[in-house]
C-alpha cells in the first residue's frame, strides 16, 4: 500500500504548500470547530440578508430626504444586488488560494465601512457608490461562509451548522421589513433610514474582533491560479445577464437589455469552454469536474428553482400588503412575521428531520408544504377579496414552513459531496445560482403581476403561479441521488 498520504499529511509536507489548512487532514482527525465559528460567520449571513430586503422599507425617506429621482433609487436596490451577483464566482476562488478566514475578514472589514459609507451618505450618488461596496463586500463573505461551514465541519455537526445557516438567512429575510420599519418608526438619533444601515456597524465591528480567534484558516492544498481570462469573463457574463433582469421591468425591456440577455448566453458558453480547457493545463477558476456529480448539479438545479419563487414573493407580498391593502411598511412587516413563526419552527428542526427522513425526502416535504402554502394564499385572495388581511395568515404561516425545511437542506446537499479543496469554487457557484435565481424570479413574476392591473388579482395570479413553481422543485428533487 502507497505511503503517500501520510506523507502528505506531515507537517513538513504542509509547510511546502503554503497551507496550514484543515483540509490538509482527514475529516476524521480534524479538530472541532472553534465555539465562536458560527455566529462570527452567521453575523454576516446576517448583515447580508438583511440588507437586501431593509432597502426597502427605507427608500419613500432616504428619497425625500437625499432628494433622489426614481432612477437613482433604483440602482440603490440594483447596484447592491449587481456587485454581489458579479463578483461570487471570483471570491470562491480567492479563498481557496488566499485563505477562506482571511478573505472573509477582508469583506467583512469592507461591508462594515461600506455600511458607514451607506448611513452617513451626503447624496444619492454618494449612497449608490456605497451600495455597490457593500455588494462586492459581501459577494467576498458569501462563499467563504459556505465554505468555512464545509470545510470545518463533517457529520451531524454540518447538518446542524447549515440549518443555522438556513436559519439566519430567513430571519433576515423575512423579518427585514419588520425589523427596518421598527427603526424607523424609532427614529434613534434622529437617524431615521440611515439606521438601517449603521445596524452594522456594532455587529461587524464585533464579529472582526473574533475572526482571527474563532475562524480557522483553511485554503486549497495547493494554491490554485486566478485564471484572470475566466475571471474576466464570469464576471461580464453575469453582469450581462444580472443586469437586464433587474432594470429591465422597470424600463419596459429597451433593446439593449434584450443585447445584454443575449450576449450574457454567448459569454457564458465562452466561460465554460475556457473552464474545461484549463481544467486540462491549468487552474479553471470553476472546476468542470464540480458538475459530474449528480448531487452538485441537480442540487443546482434545484437551488435555481427555490430562489426563483423566494425573492420573488417576498416582493408582491410586500406590494399587495402595501398597494392592495393600503398598509405602511411597519403593518406590512408585522404579517410578514406569520411566515416567520413558521420557518422558526421548522429551521429549529431541519437538521433532526433530515437525519431520519433524507436531504431529499425533506426537501420534498418542504416544497409540498411551500405550494400548499401558496395554494392558502391564493384561496384567500379569490374567495374573500375583501376579508381582512389576517385572512392571509395561515397561509404564510404553512409557507414559512415549507421554507424552513428547504434551504439548509438545498444547501447542505449541493456542498456535501464536494471535495474540500473544491468547496470556495463550489460555494462561489452556489451562491451565484442564488443570486441569479432571486432576479430572474423577480423578472419573471413581475411580469405577471405588473400585468394584471389589479393589484389584488395580480398577487392571486402570481402566488398561483409560484405554488406552481414549488411543485417544479419537487420534481427538481427526484433527480437528488436518493442518498444525498
Amino acid at each position: 500500500m502507497s505511503t503517500a498520504p501520510d506523507l502528505a499529511h506531515r507537517p513538513a509536507a504542509r509547510r511546502s504548500t503554503g497551507s496550514t489548512s484543515a483540509e490538509d487532514r482527514p475529516a476524521a482527525s480534524r479538530p472541532g470547530a472553534p465555539p465562536g465559528l458560527l455566529p462570527v460567520v452567521l453575523a454576516a449571513t446576517f448583515m447580508t440578508s438583511l440588507d437586501v430586503f431593509v432597502v426597502n422599507v427605507a427608500v419613500p425617506s432616504l428619497q425625500a430626504d437625499l432628494g433622489a429621482g426614481p432612477a437613482v433609487v433604483q440602482w440603490v436596490m440594483a447596484g447592491f444586488s449587481l456587485a454581489l451577483a458579479a463578483g461570487l464566482v471570483t471570491a470562491g476562488r480567492l479563498g481557496d488560494r488566499y485563505g477562506r478566514r482571511r478573505v472573509f475578514g477582508l469583506g467583512l472589514a469592507l461591508f462594515t465601512l461600506a455600511s458607514a459609507g451607506c448611513g452617513f451618505a451626503p447624496t444619492a450618488a454618494a449612497l449608490v457608490g456605497a451600495r455597490v461596496a457593500q455588494g462586492l463586500a459581501a459577494a467576498l463573505m458569501g462563499p467563504q461562509v459556505l465554505a468555512i461551514l464545509r470545510t470545518a465541519f463533517s457529520g451531524a455537526a454540518q447538518a446542524r451548522a447549515f440549518a443555522r445557516y438556513g436559519l439566519t438567512m430567513g430571519v433576515g429575510a423575512v423579518f427585514g421589513q419588520l425589523i427596518g420599519g421598527l427603526l424607523i418608526r424609532a427614529d434613534v438619533l434622529g437617524l431615521g433610514w440611515r439606521s438601517c444601515f449603521l445596524i452594522n456597524l456594532p455587529v461587524g465591528l464585533a464579529a472582526l474582533v473574533l475572526v482571527r480567534r474563532c475562524l480557522p484558516e483553511s485554503r486549497a492544498p495547493r494554491r490554485p491560479g486566478l485564471d484572470p481570462v475566466g475571471v474576466l469573463l464570469v464576471t461580464a457574463a453575469l453582469t450581462g445577464l444580472v443586469l437586464p433582469l433587474i432594470q429591465g421591468p422597470q424600463l419596459g425591456w429597451p433593446s439593449w437589455t434584450l443585447l445584454c440577455l443575449a450576449g450574457s448566453v454567448a459569454l457564458l458558453a465562452g466561460f465554460a469552454v475556457h473552464q474545461h480547457r484549463t481544467r486540462a493545463t491549468g487552474s479553471p477558476l470553476v472546476d468542470t469536474g464540480l458538475f459530474r456529480s449528480r448531487a452538485f448539479g441537480a442540487g443546482l438545479l434545484a437551488q435555481l428553482a427555490f430562489w426563483l419563487g423566494q425573492a420573488s414573493f417576498f416582493l408582491v407580498l410586500a406590494l399587495h400588503l402595501q398597494l392592495g391593502r393600503g398598509l405602511d411598511a411597519f403593518g406590512a412587516g408585522l404579517v410578514f412575521t406569520a411566515i416567520g413563526v413558521g420557518y422558526l419552527i421548522t429551521s429549529n428542526a431541519v437538521h433532526r428531520v433530515a437525519e431520519r427522513l433524507g436531504g431529499p425526502r425533506t426537501i420534498t416535504l418542504g416544497g409540498l408544504s411551500m405550494a400548499a402554502g401558496l395554494g392558502l394564499l391564493a384561496l384567500a385572495v379569490y374567495g374573500a377579496p375583501a376579508a381582512g388581511v389576517w385572512w392571509l395568515a395561515p397561509g404564510l404561516f404553512v409557507d414559512g414552513l415549507g421554507m424552513g425545511l428547504v434551504i439548509a437542506p438545498v444547501t447542505s446537499v449541493v456542498l456535501a459531496g464536494v471535495e474540500p479543496r473544491l468547496a470556495g469554487s463550489a460555494a462561489g457557484v452556489l451562491a451565484t445560482v442564488q443570486q441569479v435565481g432571486g432576479a430572474l424570479g423577480i423578472a419573471l413574476i413581475g411580469l405577471l403581476y405588473y400585468g394584471a392591473g389589479d393589484p389584488v388579482a395580480a398577487f392571486g395570479r402570481s402566488v398561483t403561479a409560484l405554488a406552481v413553481l414549488e411543485l417544479v422543485l419537487v420534481g427538481l428533487v427526484r433527480l437528488l441521488p436518493r442518498r444525498a
